[in-house]
């Protein structure tokens, strides 16, 4: 037999008396379950010192439980719940169901609520053994652990009891911003100014502080007609007006910003000019210089997503448009998910020390402070070099995957894809043959196991994109090789080639 006791709150000026705003508590405890069939109630002396009120209170009001049924008395004394309760519906508490089930007993709120003005796509579960080709994703196996348990725990050992205390540091913890610093101004192009950075918990949070401090309802922001869904619903849930911008083999077309700013004032263009998200293209260097141009003409903000710099395999990575900007148009966000883990929440905002200023104050006022202790570990990941040792690494892996699944690719979906080799990046974006119904494909291949993404998941408006995305990094070469073959047998049977069966 289990004994509990179980507080409550009493209301000594209410016109209900003590004794029945007990028996009523525990009546309320009984019928939802919380307390079951055979259960010991506190001792009326027990309950009595812990309620603060007298001990024949607290008997008044298991005399009134008992004659309704819900107690009952042993030998000895002690008082139990009754075997049968007198609710004609006892509920019991925290059964076993379903999370369907469960969200289905909780009680509608008492209050308004509006429905939300965006709608969110969450990722499915995946069944076991899952080949998962999305793109944009590292390979989770091969992320650096151990090394950032090192870290965390050096740090933790050293600092913890600074680090785990409210931060002066909205924009991020010092270490992490100078070794921030010095990675983007080597690498990157970008000043060396620690003030110039901010850390956020990924670039998700980034973009909705850029959209909380640039955009006032109604402003018009530019973006590419496919890209990347949550920076458009960051921008419309600002109250933007978002207006789609074409994107070509040479990456977005600028002559259409220009003509749209020639019709209505432009406040912001989000931009992925290194790996246009998700067609993998590089923005040309007549177009960088014309886009870098008509920002400084029209005083437009230019926020750069730089999401994977780090894997770039055929000639030299092309810098980032901020690194090319002496007039401060370009804010430029990186981050750690695809070097380090998506999960770890970590990413960066480089840009002129005013905006930085009020992206911190919104930062205050959405999450106060990051995690001191994680940015530490990653500041000396960074500072001691194994962080660019393990990107180095990994870009060798990754490119060999792209070339063996490029090589796969051909073999098995060669006669219904047709593709340019991306020159970097963690994923490919392939054409599909006219015709082809690609959400039936693709609801073939969740059955089979295989998870990719069609082009209509990065348009605006949902409308039919004849092109597929599939992710190469997450899988090794035999899963690779495995996944693309199960895609050809998820083909309708006068699509498949001869090759693949």
């Amino acid at each position: 037999m289990r004994r509990r006791e179980f507080p409550m709150s009493l209301d000594p000026q209410a016109e209900k008396p003590l004794f029945v705003q007990i028996s009523q508590a525990l009546a309320a405890d009984i019928a939802r379950g919380r307390l079951r069939p055979g259960d010991a109630v506190p001792g009326t002396r027990t309950l009595a010192e812990s309620l603060g009120v007298h001990r024949s209170t607290v008997v008044a009001a298991y005399a009134e439980l008992a004659a309704q049924g819900w107690v009952a008395t042993k030998p000895g004394g002690a008082t139990y719940v009754a075997a049968a309760s007198p609710d004609p519906k006892p509920r019991r508490f925290a059964p076993k169901l379903s999370p369907l089930a469960l969200a289905s007993r909780v009680p509608a709120p008492g209050y308004p609520i509006e429905p939300a003005p965006i709608q969110t796509h969450a990722l499915p579960e995946l069944p076991r053994g899952a080949l998962v080709m999305w793109g944009g994703s590292p390979d989770l196996r091969l992320a650096p652990i151990e090394a950032l348990s090192r870290a965390y725990r050096r740090v933790t050992r050293r600092r913890g009891k600074t680090l785990l205390a409210y931060s002066p540091h909205f924009a991020g913890h010092p270490d992490l911003r100078e070794a921030v610093a010095r990675l983007v101004s080597s690498a990157r192009g970008l000043a060396d100014d620690a003030s110039s950075v901010l850390i956020t918990r990924g670039s998700q949070m980034a973009l909705d502080l850029l959209a909380r401090s640039l955009i006032a309802p109604g402003d018009v922001v530019a973006v590419e007609a496919l890209g990347y869904p949550n920076a458009v619903n960051v921008f419309r849930r600002a109250g933007a007006k978002v207006v789609p911008i074409a994107v070509d083999r040479h990456g977005l077309v600028v002559a259409d910003l220009v003509a749209l700013s020639r019709q209505t004032r432009v406040r912001l263009v989000y931009v992925t000019p290194h790996h246009q998200y998700p067609t993998t293209v590089t923005l040309s260097p007549t177009r960088r210089l014309a886009l870098l141009e008509h920002a400084r003409r029209e005083h437009l903000a230019i926020i750069e997503d730089d999401y994977d710099q780090e894997f770039h395999y055929d000639g030299r990575p092309v810098l980032p448009l901020a690194s090319n900007d002496p007039h401060g148009n370009v804010i430029y966000v990186g981050t750690f998910a695809k070097s380090l883990a998506p999960g770890l929440r970590l990413a960066f905002v480089v840009g002129p020390h005013a905006l930085l200023e009020r992206l911190s104050a919104e930062r205050a006022l959405v999450d106060r402070q990051g995690d001191a202790i994680l940015e530490c570990a990653v500041a000396e990941l960074l500072e001691d070099g194994e962080l660019q040792r393990h990107v180095r690494r990994m870009r060798r892996v990754y490119h060999a995957r792209r070339d063996a699944f490029c090589e796969a690719l051909d073999r098995t979906l060669g006669h219904v894809l047709s593709y340019r080799r991306p020159p970097g990046g963690l994923q490919l974006w392939a054409d599909a043959a006219p015709g082809l119904s690609l959400e039936r494909w693709q609801e073939r291949a969740r059955e089979q196991g295989v998870f990719f993404q069609i082009g209509r998941q990065f348009t605006l408006d949902g409308a039919p994109v004849q092109s597929v995305r599939l992710g190469y990094a997450t899988l090794d070469e035999k899963e690779s090789a495995l996944a693309l073959a199960r895609l050809a047998e998820c083909l309708p049977a006068s699509r498949r080639s001869s090759k693949a069966r």
